[in-house]
């Protein structure tokens, strides 16, 4: 009931339920004056037992203030019916106003001190932001401790700038190696804190060192057709060249020019189309291999196999199941000759050889599992699988004592 009585106040009036909290709280109070019995003097003088109330006009009290006519109106419907108790006098609006404002201050304040935490947040991510180090022009970072160790005692790159992490301990004698290589080739040293070596390659396990570097680029087939200087002491020396047809995982191309460079692989020897690049990732994978090891391109595979095999190569492709080859004899690679120079080929590691590139191979080798494998896992990875294979050739070159 109050509050439609309070609607139709506010809708009489022409005020908005935010601005008439004032005027409600002192029509309630008139109204609840009206509604006790106002006291009377004491009898007058000629003899009544009952007189006028006595204030300024004759009365003990100050008569309540005038009211507009609406609420009086008002008024007096609520004090029309006899016996009503006397309502509890509201507190002074200005009152209830400064103790709603007590208790909302807390949560007034409670915003600044979250925008405060806030803004100490930013300052320490922007603390903590490492300051930007701009490259050279059409350099590259290599990062990990063997790359960029390799990197320096060799002459294939021009070097511009060397960054060790800021460390003591049992790394002092890794960096100081690394200054006094850098210290020999006249590469400035840079010593950075860790997230500025993780800036610059990319989130890269680095080891705390990274060198920054002109990229290193395929070799041509007309330098991979020059002798190196032991090939000129043994003539007759049978000769491994590996080819790598498609393969797009850098990880991969590292594993497998590692397992190339440690097993004795005379060459390695890239299709150009569909091919990973050399990049710094491509040396971390390799463990540096990819420093000292010359990798070469071609452009046209085929023609590349065919010229071998006029010269008298023998061209040995590999295959994860044999049933999915025809036209090529399949064997067991511990069934394998090695009497020429040789040829492996390994595909790329989704599709393996291309059917064209099968076709130019005299036989394919397989490598015999262990066990009977469940669908699915038939084959291994390719870095895996060609370390097995140059490990199973490779090793009859030891057995001959060449």
């Amino acid at each position: 009931m109050e509050q439609a009585l309070k609607s139709g106040v506010w809708r009489a009036v022409g005020l908005s339920p935010a601005n008439c909290g004032r005027w409600w709280w002192g029509v309630r109070y008139c109204s609840t004056r009206e509604q006790r019995p106002p006291p009377f003097a004491p009898p007058a003088a000629g003899g009544d037992e009952e007189g006028p109330p006595r204030g300024r006009n004759g009365s003990g009290l100050l008569p309540p203030p005038a009211l507009p006519e609406v609420s009086r109106a008002v008024a007096d419907s609520c004090t029309s019916h006899e016996g009503l108790a006397p309502q509890r006098q509201p507190p002074p609006w200005h009152k209830s106003y400064e103790r709603g404002a007590r208790q909302a201050a807390p949560a007034n304040r409670e915003p600044w001190s979250s925008r405060e935490g806030g803004f100490s947040k930013a300052r320490k991510r922007l603390e903590r932001k490492p300051l930007p180090i701009e490259r050279t022009k059409g350099s590259e970072i290599l990062f990990g401790i063997a790359p960029c160790s390799l990197a320096l005692s060799q002459s294939r790159r021009d070097l511009f700038r060397l960054f060790l992490k800021e460390s003591g301990g049992s790394r002092r004698l890794v960096t100081s190696e690394f200054v006094l290589q850098a210290t020999a080739r006249g590469v400035p040293v840079h010593h950075v804190k860790r997230r500025e070596l993780d800036a610059l390659c990319r989130g890269q396990v680095h080891q705390g060192v990274c060198l920054e570097a002109t990229p290193l680029c395929f070799k041509s087939l007309e330098e991979a057709e020059k002798p190196d200087l032991g090939d000129e002491e043994s003539p007759n020396r049978q000769l491994l060249w590996l080819v790598l047809e498609q393969i797009q995982d850098p990880m991969n191309l590292g594993a497998l020019l590692r397992s190339a460079y440690f097993l004795g692989v005379d060459r390695v020897v890239t299709s150009q189309r569909n091919s990973c690049p050399l990049t710094p990732t491509v040396s971390k994978a390799s463990s540096g291999a990819m420093e000292v090891f010359d990798v070469y391109s071609t452009d046209d595979l085929r023609s590349f196999l065919k010229a071998k095999t006029a010269e008298g190569w023998e061209v040995v492709g590999t295959v994860s199941k044999p049933e999915d080859v025809e036209n090529v004899p399949v064997i067991s690679c511990l069934a394998f000759r090695w009497n020429k120079p040789v040829i492996i080929v390994i595909g790329s590691e989704g599709d393996g050889l291309s059917l064209e590139t099968q076709l130019l191979c005299h036989q394919m080798l397989a490598i015999p599992p262990g066990r009977a494998l469940h669908p699915g896992i038939e084959s291994l990875n390719v870095s895996v699988a060609t370390g097995i294979l140059l490990h199973s050739i490779c090793s009859q070159k030891l057995r001959h004592g060449d």
